[in-house]
């Protein structure tokens, strides 16, 4: 009993060992290629470059000190699509077939406005290097959030086929689940009666194929952002803006007059108060699935953010002095592989509380329809 838990201790420590020696690496790259610019540009450990680099989305993976680019797909009017790999800018310091990537660096010695572009981004430059505002960009890249949550979906369809091709074997229905069935059934049954029949009824089999998608979509995109050198597709306010939109139309299309009434002409309320509660309930419809939307994005992210703070904290002390930094590391590890254990179980949960209020919300879209009353009598009553 004790092995088990030890492993999962060994398995995060290795992990966050990984990732503090991946980030000198990363830095000492990034100050070889900074070796060209003025002396002026060379400075330490910049914490926030770190943390934004991992939170935002990027143009290529980075896995223990390996550099892995992704293709650039960027179209303009006047010279159309152009495809090529993303390692074609080498970390942003060339510009290729007339686009160049933005960093920090180059930003600031453009001029460029930074509450408009920001590093990762890819605009168009003429023959001297200098930014072209004439021509407009589209950038239809795969980003590592791009690639990784097509990576995420593949999996998630390759899991579920093959358990759905194991319960048509018989295996499952005529003998106990093996394999993955046994890992999924639980959390699929879970979702079922802790989910979908409590909230919708006897609709749940309806809703219950989405409640699933949503649930093991958002947990599996979560757990791989736990992986070291991935991306933090659920911490990318996009993704769960899609997210939160496709449930918001859900909604929506589940709702029905007597739901629209309780809203434009609540009963029993003096009209004084509808003048007031008619807005409230009104922008309460749209405020649902933003609070979706923020909660997934907010929770996903801070997590990621604390991690890589604590893991900063190593090499801020470091600058300051090395026996710092080494009285430094013990705690930040301790502390490191205790968030991160936190982030598993956040990563369950908040997947299972976005499926839930989905679920809350569909409910009260068809709420108050006399279809929905049980009108099944209990024979002993009768």
């Amino acid at each position: 009993m004790v092995v088990r838990p030890f492993k999962s201790f060994t398995v995060a420590a290795f992990s966050v060992f990984i990732l503090l020696f991946s980030l000198p690496a990363l830095a000492q790259e990034k100050d070889g290629h900074a070796e060209t610019h003025e002396s002026a540009d060379k400075k330490g450990f910049n914490a926030s470059e770190v943390i934004f680099g991992h939170v935002l989305n990027g143009h290529e993976f980075h896995f223990f000190n390996i550099s892995i680019p992704l293709p650039v797909i960027v179209y303009s009017p006047g010279k159309g699509v152009s495809a090529f790999m993303s390692s074609k800018f080498h970390h942003g310091e060339d510009s290729y077939k007339g686009y160049f990537m933005l960093t920090d660096h180059s930003i600031k010695k453009m001029g460029l406005d930074p509450q408009k572009f920001s590093p990762e981004d890819i605009i168009a430059v003429d023959a001297n290097g200098n930014y072209d505002a004439s021509v407009k960009v589209y950038d239809l890249s795969l980003t590592r959030n791009v690639v990784q949550m097509l990576l995420a979906t593949i999996l998630f369809i390759w899991i579920m086929l093959r358990i759905a091709k194991r319960y048509r074997s018989g295996v499952g229905v005529k003998s106990a689940p093996k394999g993955s069935q046994s890992l999924m059934e639980p959390v699929i049954t879970f979702v079922r009666d802790e989910v979908a029949k409590p909230n919708l009824g006897h609709k749940y089999e309806k809703y219950l194929p989405f409640l699933l998608s949503l649930f093991f979509f958002i947990l599996i995109n979560n757990l791989f952002g736990l992986i070291p050198g991935a991306a933090n597709v659920t911490g990318n306010i996009a993704f769960t803006g899609i997210l939160g939109v496709i449930s918001f139309v859900v909604i929506l299309a589940s709702s029905n007059k007597h739901y629209w009434g309780h809203i434009f002409n609540p009963p029993g309320v003096p009209i004084g108060v509808k003048l007031i509660l008619v807005p409230v309930e009104f922008l309460s419809v749209f405020i649902k699935p933003f609070a979706l939307i923020i909660r997934l994005f907010a929770n996903m992210v801070a997590g990621h953010i604390i991690i890589i703070c604590l893991v900063s904290l190593i090499f801020i002390f470091s600058e300051l002095a090395t026996a710092a930094g080494w009285g430094a590391t013990p705690l930040a590890v301790g502390f490191t592989i205790f968030i991160y254990f936190i982030e598993v179980l956040v990563a369950f949960i908040q997947a299972f509380i976005f499926a839930m209020l989905t679920a809350v919300f569909i409910g009260q879209a068809f709420e108050g329809s006399h279809d929905d009353v049980d009108h099944h009598t209990d024979p002993a009553i009768v």
